[in-house]
């Protein structure tokens, strides 16, 4: 599986930001894709997932201000896709894709979210 994620950038506090991530190969095993983020002195954090069936989790931090999309099928690719709104500074961070295939786990490139106070 491959992953290629987009949509970061740089935005005030209380503005949005989009990322998709984009996955091919092996699409049709991907039980699980979503989103973590790292800051700088931080511990890596687990932002939203969802499931092929659909079920979404969140981080406590970011419920009611993220969501994640269903993943679409389209032909050769499985996109997912992060909103983000009502963004706050302290959501400043390298945000991850990621992809679980039974138990293996599959990250992609970071796309760096930064929000200016």
């Amino acid at each position: 599986v491959q992953l290629q994620a987009s949509g970061g950038g740089l935005v005030q506090a209380g503005g949005s930001l989009r990322l998709s991530c984009a996955a091919s190969g092996s699409i049709f095993s991907i039980d699980l894709m979503g989103w973590f983020r790292q800051a700088p002195g931080k511990m890596r954090e687990l932002v939203a997932t969802i499931t092929s069936g659909s079920k979404t989790s969140y981080l406590d931090s970011v419920k009611g201000r993220f969501t994640i999309s269903d993943i679409s099928r389209d032909n050769s690719k499985n996109t997912a896709y992060l909103q983000m709104n009502s963004l706050k500074p302290e959501d400043t961070a390298v945000y991850y894709c990621l992809a679980r295939v039974g138990n293996r786990e599959y990250q992609g490139q970071g796309t760096q979210v930064t929000v200016s106070s």
